[in-house]
């Protein structure tokens, strides 16, 4: 089963990366799958050491997946890594192996296969689940780092599903994160117009 969490890595230097992650679950071992031209892939194959954070706020997966933001966070206890400081609970891995993938689904893009012994884990507090706003902001985030697979209009007209959505089970945060979503997605597609040939809107909603 997979569960996201935000993934945490550190360069060669120590410098930190938060990427949002589907994580294939294991109490022993958790398998994590990113691209092969990404920071994740190239922190883990570099350095083995990774954190994977189990958290609730939707702010952090939204930041996390759309800039360089460097989020609050602290030192790990086991590996040389770094804890999201917004973290329900979190678990500590060191690298077994990699094994890379073709792509798929028609994707020129390399996946890889990183498995991980779980050697600690920590907890500040209880994670009670995703309501309906903030699984929409997460899906609305998902969608912002696939655009190039999108038109404009499939893409408008799933922002204005999830903002309902949020409009109608989320708080606050959720709202601040589908505007930070809406507007990321707008400027994207103005830059990317002229080479895709498509007209944006004034409004993702």
């Amino acid at each position: 089963m997979i569960f996201e969490t935000i993934l945490s890595t550190v360069d060669t230097s120590g410098m930190p990366n938060f990427a949002p992650m589907g994580v294939i679950w294991g109490e022993a071992v958790m398998t994590v799958r990113p691209f092969t031209n990404t920071t994740t892939y190239r922190n883990l194959a570099m350095t083995g050491v990774a954190v994977a954070n189990v958290t609730d706020c939707v702010l952090d997966f939204v930041h996390s997946a759309l800039s360089d933001v460097q989020l609050p966070h602290f030192p790990a206890r086991k590996v040389p890594a770094m804890v999201l400081q917004n973290v329900c609970s979190w678990f500590e891995l060191r690298v077994m192996r990699i094994e890379e993938e073709n792509g798929e689904n028609g994707e020129n893009i390399e996946r890889a296969s990183v498995y991980c012994r779980v050697v600690e884990r920590g907890r500040q507090r209880d994670f009670v689940g995703f309501n309906r706003g903030q699984a929409a902001v997460i899906e609305a985030a998902i969608l912002a780092t696939r655009l190039h697979l999108y038109n404009w209009e499939e893409v408008r007209s799933a922002l204005q599903r999830y903002r309902q959505v949020v409009a109608k089970t989320g708080g606050t945060d959720e709202s601040e994160a589908m505007t930070y979503l809406e507007n990321y997605v707008k400027r994207w597609f103005f830059a990317n117009q002229a080479a895709t040939g498509t007209k944006v809107g004034t409004s993702a909603g």
